[in-house]
């Protein structure tokens, strides 16, 4: 099957390598403009049944990410920091990216994530603001399908309304808003690129509740947007592993990139123009590894800042126990948050933002027996909306109609377990990188990545901070705490960003406004990596926006 692909290297007007959101909305955007696109992905093409046996491994007892969509050898890594990089359990290598395993949470960036310096003489101010991102932000929420309600009064300001109506509000978050109610902390909708109905030809959540595993398609991944981009004409090439990036003579100009394909030949794909979109890891070490004598210190890096300045969202999370039901079901995604403590006065506690669980701890064994009765339930009531779903069940309850297995409570309670969750900010610092280890390669002979991360004394004292509001949240709840997640226990999450960092000063970042390179006037960067800054929300929108942004500037220069 492998052998009968097609992958030697093709007439192109753009290559993009790497098929995450980033570049696929950067391949569909231009490819529906009449460009010719070539895409290069290093993993594999899923199919509808590799979904299905995604969520059957998600229900197992022992689930290893690994098994499915990583080769140990090739994706290889050393990690030398304070915080564990995990990188092989958090991030996915096919056609679709991450976003293949991801929450589906899209919240925008604030105002203030685009001024960090001019507000608080903090990190370095973007050279866009959030104005300039807002139009995209729109069409990124269009494109991707996000539900949700505009009922934030801490969020960014918006203009439009979200694509679909937003999910309602759990029972837990009910009993999470009096005890805020009470605080004075404002609770709203979280956004959420999961169908709450039938958008763009998928369908709504039907409530499997294995939403990092979606088996319906009510949850947008990239590989949509590969399948539109193919439909424009774009031609998308699956396990090819890019080796490197070759430059003209001068080293004004990339002339191609060089790939190899599994039987391990090796080609050169030529076109106008290149776009890196390998996230905030992969993007870094290519340009590291296409070292020349130009650039000795790795393409693209006369700053010397590709690889630094690498960002992560800390997170911490406080547990408790209630002797009234919660009634947490395993619904898949958390429902509502808080931005209250977002935007602040002073330079320190920076920035965090609060989630409410929907989802009780059990045993794997319980949850999988529940999820087994879940999918059979499902298939009796057939593509039954949330709403429609509620509406069937009645008010008061009637759990009669669940059946055992499904009967509330979904714990052995009482006591019942339920949490809350923080992630904030981490200011970019110089010491936090993307290196070479030069003493473990891959299975293509080159350095694997190197990955120095450590929190900092902001991120600590932001984390502190969120500590001390979730735990006041649990006191006026009644509900007694049974265990608490601090930064010392924490490892590296899925949020990459900031190791080619965007900026007007060459000297300093490695892409302009525009995520072209300041080093070469036909490479362009799209990606979590260019970000100056990263706030304390979700960076998929944002990475969606900047995309398509990013293609606009390419369009013009076609």
């Amino acid at each position: 099957m492998t052998a009968a692909v097609d992958r030697t290297p093709s007439e192109a007007d753009v290559c993009v390598v790497g098929a995450g959101p980033a570049g696929a909305f950067v391949a569909h955007s231009l490819a529906s403009r009449g460009h010719d696109v070539v895409v290069l992905e290093a993993g594999e093409r899923l199919n509808a049944e590799d979904h299905h046996r995604r969520m059957e491994m998600w229900l197992r007892p022992v689930f290893e990410r690994n098994e499915f969509w990583f080769d140990r050898a090739r994706d290889a890594y050393t990690s030398t920091g304070d915080i564990y990089a995990r990188l092989n359990l958090v991030r996915v290598k096919a056609v679709g990216g991450t976003s293949l395993h991801w929450d589906g949470n899209t919240p925008r960036l604030h105002e203030k994530d685009f001024e960090m310096n001019t507000r608080y003489g903090l990190a370095r101010d973007w050279p866009i603001s959030y104005d300039d991102l807002r139009p995209y932000y729109a069409r990124a929420e269009r494109e991707m399908g996000v539900s949700g309600i505009d009922d934030n009064p801490h969020g960014p300001p918006r203009a439009e309304s979200y694509p679909m109506e937003g999910f309602p509000p759990s029972y837990s978050d009910s009993l999470f808003a009096d005890a805020c109610d009470e605080l004075g902390i404002s609770m709203a909708t979280q956004p959420k690129a999961i169908n709450s109905e039938s958008y763009d030809d998928r369908s709504g959540c039907i409530g499997y509740g294995v939403c990092n595993a979606c088996p319906s398609g009510a949850k947008y991944s990239a590989d949509v947007h590969v399948r539109k981009a193919e439909s424009e004409g774009a031609r998308v090439i699956d396990q090819v592993q890019v080796l490197s990036v070759e430059h003209d003579r001068d080293g004004e100009a990339v002339e191609s990139v060089v790939y190899v394909t599994p039987d391990g030949t090796e080609y050169r794909q030529e076109a106008d123009h290149f776009v890196i979109a390998c996230g905030g890891i992969e993007t870094p070490r290519l340009l590291l590894l296409s070292d020349s004598s130009e650039y000795p210190d790795g393409l693209a890096n006369s700053s010397g800042a590709v690889g630094r300045y690498l960002m992560d969202h800390p997170n911490v999370s406080t547990e408790a126990q209630l002797d009234e039901p919660t009634r947490q079901n395993n619904i898949g995604w958390v429902s509502s948050r808080s931005d209250q403590f977002y935007d602040h006065d002073e330079p320190s506690p920076g920035s965090f933002h609060l989630t409410f669980s929907n989802t009780a701890k059990q045993t794997w064994g319980g949850a999988q027996a529940k999820q087994t009765a879940t999918a059979n339930l499902l298939k009796t009531l057939g593509s039954m909306t949330p709403s429609a779903f509620i509406e069937w069940l009645g008010d008061p309850l009637d759990e009669t109609k669940l059946g055992d297995d499904l009967a509330f409570p979904t714990t052995d309670g009482p006591p019942y377990p339920l949490s809350v969750r923080g992630a904030g900010e981490m200011l970019p610092r110089a010491g936090n990188r993307v290196t070479l280890d030069r003493s473990k390669t891959d299975s293509f002979g080159r350095p694997v990545p190197s990955i120095q991360l450590s929190d900092g004394a902001h991120a600590q004292q932001t984390m502190e901070h969120c500590l001390e509001v979730q735990e006041s949240i649990m006191q006026t709840l009644g509900a007694d705490i049974t265990g608490v997640s601090t930064l010392a226990d924490r490892d590296m999450g899925s949020h990459h960003m900031g190791t080619t960092r965007m900026g007007t000063d060459p000297a300093e970042s490695v892409v302009n406004e525009e995520c072209r390179t300041h080093d070469l006037e036909n490479l362009w960067i799209s990606s979590s990596s260019v970000f100056t800054t990263g706030g304390a929300n979700n960076p998929t929108l944002t990475i969606a926006a900047l995309a398509l942004k990013t293609a606009d500037h390419i369009d013009d220069r076609l």
